[in-house]
């Protein structure tokens, strides 16, 4: 059953990939476009000569983008889908589409609101390479502090629903984690490599488009995971086994 779970979740992040992908080349590469064109001039400024090409930058930007974004969908529909098996029925009460749509959210919340909070996505041309190790430490460990911290205040959550009530306890454990966080992002390093001359309105349409492609992909797999699930009646011969 399962693995039949798998299949669906696999499925419904394939669909939220190419619906990514879509919005990716409408919205997104536009502002890497001129982010290399500035990365160019600025090559040219100093007299250097521009770096080869190990990619043509059609390919980076049409067969690549798609291969990148179908199998991140897929990927991340099969470990949501294994999340959602594991809580249903265990630690929610929650029918099949309301939990994958919160768990959507949840997701989105912890592994990309808040580690862009601290760490926002930069276009080409943006950041010293030889700080990406670094800088790409930082923010998978924000991701890794985040998920921690969401799964810690859901269980105060649990815990004070018991005596203050499911809305105040949900007020309690919802403060715990933006107080986690705060910390944690108050205490980790501050990263700034953003160009002096670089333009402002390409960075903002660079990220926003990033948020844009995030907040795609885990609506489309929230929303469609839980209708193919519910439509097939796995969880219910799940239950009926229980």
């Amino acid at each position: 059953m399962v693995g039949k779970l798998l299949v669906r979740g696999m499925l419904a992040g394939i669909a939220a990939g190419l619906l990514t992908f879509g919005f990716a080349k409408t919205f997104g590469e536009p502002q890497v476009d001129q982010a290399i064109s500035f990365e160019e001039k600025m090559d040219a400024a100093k007299g250097e000569a521009p770096e080869p090409e190990l990619v043509s930058r059609p390919t980076q930007a049409g067969l690549g983008l798609f291969t990148g974004v179908i199998t991140y969908g897929a990927a991340i529909g099969g470990l949501f889908s294994l999340t959602f098996a594991y809580l249903y029925g265990r630690a929610s009460r929650l029918g099949v589409r309301p939990l994958s749509a919160w768990l959507a959210l949840a997701a989105f919340v912890s592994v990309v609101i808040v580690p862009n909070l601290k760490y926002p996505a930069n276009p080409p041309s943006v950041g010293d390479p030889e700080t990406i190790g670094y800088r790409t430490g930082l923010f998978f460990l924000m991701i890794a502090i985040s998920i921690a911290a969401m799964v810690f205040s859901l269980k105060v959550r649990r815990v004070a629903s018991v005596s203050l009530g499911p809305w105040n306890g949900s007020i309690v454990g919802g403060l715990v984690y933006v107080v986690i966080i705060a910390v944690v992002q108050f205490g980790l390093p501050v990263i700034n490599e953003v160009p002096a001359a670089f333009p402002a309105v390409v960075l903002w349409k660079f990220r926003v488009a990033a948020i844009g492609m995030q907040v795609i992909m885990w609506t489309t797999i929230g929303l469609l995971f839980g209708a193919l699930v519910e439509r097939s009646g796995l969880v219910k011969d799940r239950l009926r086994a229980a």
